[in-house]
């Protein structure tokens, strides 16, 4: 059992998108934060968050809002992107606990968007791509999405694929699964 008495963080992110370029002056940035804890020593997925995050240089588009369900009415309730980097760390043990994503997106996403807005990273170096455990564990040849990956593992896809906290929640069972079969990093 690791220091964290086997939690970990799973995180998914939602960012401002377009259907081809973005407009002038538009970036990419982060719009919702899904956060799955999830206990590996009891094999557990135990509690679900979500955190809104305000876009401060860009809109969310149609396209967007087709493809998260997020609309700029939503998200324009949600916290500033420093605030909810500060719940992360306070209420969810970001710096403290290690974590997974599906890919490398959601790490370079809030690395970048740390970067240019001056905000301490709130996270803690112990990440783990899980799409890459869960390609070497199946012996495929190519990293599959998330949708597919739980395809092929046999797993429903429950709730709304793109929404951060049903996608975290998804994602969060495909890394019980690994750890159920001694595949999981420390598992």
């Amino acid at each position: 059992m690791n220091k964290t008495g086997g939690l970990i963080n799973v995180v998914d992110v939602e960012a401002t998108c377009w259907e081809g370029v973005p407009p002038p002056g538009a970036v990419n940035e982060i719009i919702e934060i899904g956060l799955t804890v999830v206990d590996l020593d009891e094999g557990v997925r135990l509690e679900k968050h979500r955190i809104l995050v305000r876009p401060a240089r860009s809109t969310v588009s149609a396209f967007c809002t087709e493809l998260t369900g997020l609309t700029q009415e939503e998200v324009d309730g949600g916290l500033e992107f420093r605030e909810a980097c500060r719940v992360l760390a306070a209420q969810h043990g970001a710096g403290e606990r290690p974590w997974a994503s599906w890919g490398d997106y959601d790490r370079n996403q809030f690395t970048r968007q740390c970067a240019a807005t001056g905000t301490t990273y709130p996270f803690g170096l112990r990440h783990t791509n899980a799409k890459a455990v869960f390609t070497d564990a199946h012996r495929l040849r190519r990293r599959p999405g998330m949708a597919q990956a739980l395809r092929v593992a046999g797993l429903p896809l429950e709730g709304r694929h793109h929404s951060g906290e049903d996608d975290a929640w998804n994602i969060a069972a495909l890394v019980l699964g690994l750890a159920k079969r001694g595949s999981w990093p420390d598992a």
